[in-house]
């Protein structure tokens, strides 16, 4: 295998925009959960391209399908049947007891499409202003309108005036949803992440997510639920919300389902699924003929090899290791998650984690400031767990100390 040839230390990007803070490492490989850089060096991968890779890097029965892919078709456009999008949409209507797929490249154009199809939902029923409830911290993308979704003024700051037609509620009070709406007939629509990737993990509980399903039964409305980071596995279940037994109206899905391949879904219910006709949206490369190979192969794979048990198990072993660990340490204030979606609460900010981590071979995030996040590839054992807990653990505490 050729490789590019060594960077300096910190690699320059004179004609790329600095839209990123990026750690001064350049990558060049991968295989399982371990990627190296340009320079040689070995690290073990606990983000997975933020949720992405699914599979870990370079895997035997994926690689192997995308080629023989890539050799007869990548993209043809919408102008014409693709029969792979029948067969995934199949698939996800299966796995998710939903109806109806439509296909695009990310998570925010899926978020986009879920707000687009409320609002068109909202105004089939005759709701001129039509409403949709979100929540405090929540991040759906970074497009004008899926920003304006998302819980965060300072990712808002700069951009302004956001896009009117939204209603924000706290987590977890069914109370609150409640008043919120109290009287309002142009409500049309509730939409969140069963757990919030970058606002921190934090998690929407059982019996929310049953009481929201509930009300929007009763009021008419749809449940909208964006599984684009708890999605595909990563909980122990295909979607994080199937913990809760409910079936939402809308679901948006995007990073691991074709565990790299850029990729994005919304799945329907039958409320939900004959309110896009031609004409009220597409996308040029969604669905495309090697996304869908990517998909299909990615959930053939998954189930498998177990990855759903796997995540499970995994997630379950890694969270009572943190907790056991530094759980009762003065500034950790939560180890939480579920499955392989893993976040520790510190009571400080903790950004400088990152580049640390980094420079003890292993790959995380901090998001929400002060939350260090774990994703590892569904595929990671316990070995790769306990080696990553042993580069981990040290740095933690050495930054704990600092704050003391």
């Amino acid at each position: 295998m050729n490789h590019p040839a060594a960077l300096p230390a910190a690699p320059s990007s004179p004609h790329v925009m600095n839209t990123y803070g990026r750690v001064p490492i350049a990558l060049s490989h991968g295989h399982g959960c371990r990627v190296w850089d340009v320079n040689g060096k070995e690290y073990l991968d606990a983000l997975a391209g933020i949720a992405v890779n699914t599979l870990g890097h370079n895997h035997p029965r994926l690689v192997p399908a995308l080629q023989d892919q890539i050799s007869k078709l990548i993209h043809t456009s919408n102008y014409y049947h693709v029969p792979g999008q029948e067969q995934l949409a199949a698939r996800l209507a299966e796995l998710s007891g939903m109806s109806k797929a439509f296909f695009c490249n990310s998570g925010l154009e899926a978020n986009e499409a879920v707000l687009k199809l409320a609002r068109k939902f909202g105004h089939d029923k005759g709701i001129s202003n039509p409403q949709i409830v979100v929540y405090e911290r929540a991040f759906h993308g970074r497009s004008i309108a899926t920003l304006s979704a998302t819980g965060n003024t300072k990712l808002q700051k700069g951009f302004e005036p956001m896009v009117p037609g939204f209603i924000r509620v706290p987590l977890n009070d069914i109370e609150a949803l409640k008043r919120a709406t109290e009287g309002n007939p142009d409500v049309v629509a509730v939409f969140f992440e069963t757990i919030q990737g970058e606002g921190g993990i934090n998690a929407m509980r059982n019996e929310y997510l049953r009481a929201v399903r509930a009300l929007c039964t009763e009021r008419d409305w749809l449940l909208c639920i964006d599984e684009v980071q708890s999605g595909m596995g990563r909980t122990g279940k295909w979607f994080a919300h199937q913990w809760a037994g409910i079936v939402p109206d809308v679901m948006a899905l995007a990073k691991g389902l074709a565990s790299g391949v850029p990729i994005g879904a919304i799945v329907t219910g039958p409320k939900a699924s004959e309110v896009l006709q031609p004409g009220n949206h597409g996308s040029t490369f969604g669905g495309n003929p090697l996304a869908m190979r990517a998909g299909l192969e990615t959930l053939r794979i998954m189930e498998e090899d177990g990855l759903l048990e796997n995540a499970a198990r995994m997630g379950d072993y890694l969270m009572g290791r943190l907790r056991a660990e530094l759980g009762t340490h003065p500034g950790v204030k939560e180890v939480r998650g579920q499955g392989l979606m893993i976040g520790m609460e510190l009571a400080k900010p903790c950004g400088t984690l990152i580049a640390r981590a980094a420079e003890a071979g292993l790959l995380i995030s901090v998001t929400a400031d002060s939350v260090v996040r774990l994703l590892p590839p569904l595929i990671i054992s316990q070995a790769e767990v306990d080696e990553l807990l042993a580069r981990l653990l040290p740095l933690v505490r050495a930054f704990l100390a600092e704050q003391e």
